[in-house]
């Protein structure tokens, strides 16, 4: 899934762009749950300490796990792929859907769209109960997602569809195709945006404090490596 993504990536970027491809090392091998998510921000957080000087860091996840505290740690903009497809389907309409994976990930979308301010441009989250693994093996994936972004345009009166999987970063052309709407992949979205921030020459602001440097301190047990130090 990552060689996936990173074709979509370079799909979309810039000729002079490199793009790196991280699976991080430690955590589940998908995310699925709360607890899938807060155990792989130690492997996100470690994959950017060991990928320095980057222009831009890009989640693909689209529960943007961690985004937080890699901004803290990072020296480029971080940007989660739920963020920036939400980000790029707000204009191209009046409202939008998202389309993602399982039921039970639905409140955590839900959670999102409003964190990051889109509450009156989400008309509707649509789970298609595939998982995200499955996503690669089923051979009617793209059928399931078509029909699931067919019937959310109809049910919410939408006007384009998000993607709610990285995995599903090389199906949204076909999708939109299919269906007659535009259809935005977040791989894609935020290729797009950490480009235009890198070309503005633009960083994550501190001025606030909030987003500064983590104090030092130690860590205990299994994140003992993960102390910051002085």
């Amino acid at each position: 899934m990552t060689a996936l993504i990173e074709t979509s990536a370079r799909a979309v970027a810039r000729p002079d762009a490199e793009i790196v491809a991280v699976t991080s090392a430690t955590g589940p091998a998908a995310i699925e749950s709360h607890y899938d998510e807060a155990l792989a921000v130690p492997g996100l957080l470690r994959a950017i300490e060991t990928n320095p000087g980057m222009d831009g860091y890009l989640v693909a996840c689209f529960g943007d796990p961690g985004v937080h505290a890699a901004r803290e740690i990072a020296t480029a903009p971080v940007l989660g792929i739920a963020e920036a497809a939400m980000s790029i389907a707000a204009p191209l309409g009046r409202g939008f859907s998202i389309v993602t994976t399982l039921s039970r990930t639905v409140g955590h979308a839900s959670d999102l769209v409003h964190h990051h301010g889109f509450g009156r441009r989400c008309r509707g989250i649509h789970a298609c109960d595939i998982g995200v693994l499955e996503l690669e093996s089923n051979p009617v994936t793209v059928d399931i997602l078509i029909k699931a972004a067919d019937a959310a345009l109809a049910a919410d009166g939408s006007d384009a569809i998000v993607l709610g999987c990285a995995g599903m970063a090389d199906l949204a052309g076909e999708i939109g195709a299919r269906i007659g709407a535009p259809v935005i992949d977040g791989v894609a979205a935020g290729v797009g945006m950490l480009t235009t921030m890198a070309a503005m020459g633009l960083s994550t602001g501190t001025a606030s404090g909030e987003f500064a440097p983590p104090s030092p301190q130690p860590y205990c047990g299994a994140l003992s490596d993960f102390g910051i130090s002085s």
